[in-house]
């Protein structure tokens, strides 16, 4: 077996069960993942530097294909459903010793890392890939131990990656051929049947999702910035919400964009780098991650390629809306290379309301919080085959369900306990339709969105007078720097007033109607904080 690259002789591949390799690369740096990939043809050097790869017909998350085995250490704390289905123990590792198989003989890439900046929480993982730029993406995503940290990095949980082994459904009783399969007891993770990364970051982020409620810490879904006195703040939403692009003050600090972890010690980041939708983005409105599709390192995920000049076609939709790019946080001119923050000064919740009735600025109680928390809420715009547009609700519990192996309640109660204790302020802020749903009225213009959260952040909105809607029962403020008044209450901003209180009836029905599915684990407090009529 050749080895190359620098090896833990701590703890070889024979403990994840995997023999008579033909070569092991071994925590591979970025020049030399390059190398490998392009003379594997696995991807393409574009101008300026980012690699450029196709994922194939998995261009996102194969939501349906995830389960997490049965096993008697978690099997009665796992929150078992649509979200997170059960796999037998022994079907597991009847894929393993399989995927083992598939594996002798082949060239493979270990990448030693962490997740969590914290030192105090990380957790060592390791990597193992069939792709040299799945390698090269978890190194960017992930942390890096230091140069003499590698002899003693020992790793807690392992993912062994495979993109062109497939599942046989009827044998392996997956969903499909493709496979993203969580063991807790062995502390593995096998991934097989897709070629889309970001099953490598999300799987690990399901991990930290369940272990850090155990040691006290909420983790979090969301992005994270800093100011220069030191008030952190989080943003959580959904996708098109702006979570991304209104953590990204170039006046902050970034955080981390995605994933986090609340100890009682502060806010520290789960990753070491961002893995950014690429569609449509612009050097205006986005420069700081624009200008990481301008470098060497970063990973772009089914962004077109000029064949005759090797330039990237950003707004290029014809393989996916879902571009993605995945670079080192270091690329970001204001990002923190700590990954850690003081407790939240602010918590923002995005919501995209497509139906047009939700305030564009509103305080929420812990209650409420922690209600609007466990409901997850943004609302889509979606097509029919006549062509007309019609608002979508989407829910998602913790503004991440899909990765939530735990209750709602067990986030929401961390959470509610934070609050209390720093004083952390939350806010609802509605960066979709005013004067109408999507089709009649018209979006929240982003100057007034970037105000509402700039007066947020700066404590302005603190002692402003408030009135209670009466549908939601939000704190909505009667005035906001920057922002015309008369957009703060939604109702009075549609032609037909009785319209606007027969939709917001509509969506309060929506909301409770998803909250039935927790209501036998969440506590009466949090159940009344919901809409009242």
């Amino acid at each position: 077996m050749k080895v190359a690259g620098r090896p833990n002789s701590l703890h070889g591949l024979e403990n994840h069960g995997l023999y008579n390799l033909h070569a092991v690369h071994w925590n591979l740096p970025t020049p030399e993942l390059y190398e490998q990939a392009i003379l594997s043809r696995e991807g393409s050097l574009a101008h300026l530097g980012p690699l450029v790869v196709r994922t194939g017909h998995h261009t996102g998350r194969s939501a349906n294909d995830k389960f997490i085995v049965q096993e008697d250490t978690s099997r009665d704390e796992i929150w078992w459903g649509k979200v997170n289905r059960p796999i037998a123990a022994h079907h597991f590792d009847s894929l393993h010793h399989r995927l083992a198989s598939y594996l002798q003989m082949k060239e493979v890439y270990v990448q030693d890392c962490y997740v969590g900046t914290d030192p105090k929480y990380r957790l060592a993982v390791r990597v193992i890939t069939e792709h040299a730029w799945h390698s090269l993406f978890a190194r960017n995503l992930f942390i890096q131990p230091e140069i003499d940290d590698f002899d003693s990095h020992v790793p807690e949980f392992t993912v062994i990656d495979a993109p062109r082994f497939h599942a046989i459904p009827g044998h392996d009783h997956t969903h499909s051929e493709t496979f993203i399969l969580v063991n807790f007891a062995k502390r593995l993770i096998l991934i097989g049947g897709t070629s889309y990364a970001g099953e490598i970051k999300k799987s690990l982020f399901t991990v930290m999702n369940y272990l850090m409620p155990f040691r006290g810490v909420l983790p979090m879904h969301c992005s994270a910035n800093t100011s220069a006195d030191g008030h952190t703040a989080l943003f959580f939403g959904l996708s098109g919400t702006g979570k991304t692009t209104l953590s990204a003050d170039s006046s902050r600090t970034l955080i981390g964009d995605d994933e986090h972890g609340w100890s009682d010690d502060g806010i520290f980041n789960f990753e070491g780098g961002c893995y950014a939708k690429m569609i449509r983005l612009s050097p205006t409105a986005e420069p700081e991650i624009h200008a990481t599709t301008e470098r060497f390192g970063t990973v772009l995920e089914n962004v077109t390629l000029r064949v005759d000049d090797r330039r990237l076609d950003l707004d290029d939709d014809s393989l996916t809306e879902n571009t993605r790019g995945a670079y080192h946080i270091s690329a970001i001119p204001n990002a923190s290379l700590t990954g850690l923050g003081d407790h939240p000064h602010a918590i923002i919740f995005l919501t995209c309301d497509a139906f047009g009735v939700l305030p564009p600025v509103s305080r929420l109680t812990p209650e409420q919080a922690m209600y609007h928390f466990i409901s997850g809420y943004t609302a889509r715009v979606a097509g029919t085959e006549k062509g007309i547009t019609e608002p979508s609700p989407t829910f998602s519990a913790c503004y991440g369900g899909p990765f939530m192996p735990l209750h709602p309640q067990r986030y929401a109660k961390l959470l509610g306990e934070r609050l209390k204790r720093h004083g952390t302020q939350v806010w609802l802020i509605n960066t979709g339709w005013t004067g109408g749903p999507a089709g009649e009225g018209q979006r929240m213009p982003i100057p007034h969105t970037r105000a509402m959260v700039h007066a947020v952040l700066d404590g302005r909105l603190d002692e402003i007078a408030t009135w209670t809607h009466p549908v939601f029962g939000v704190a909505v403020p009667k005035s906001c720097p920057d922002v015309p008044d008369e957009l703060l209450d939604p109702r009075t901003t549609w032609r037909n007033p009785h319209a606007y209180d027969a939709q917001a009836r509509k969506v309060a029905a929506m909301f409770r109607e998803n909250f039935e599915r927790f209501a036998d684990g969440v506590d009466e407090a949090i159940l009344a904080a919901g809409p009242t009529c």
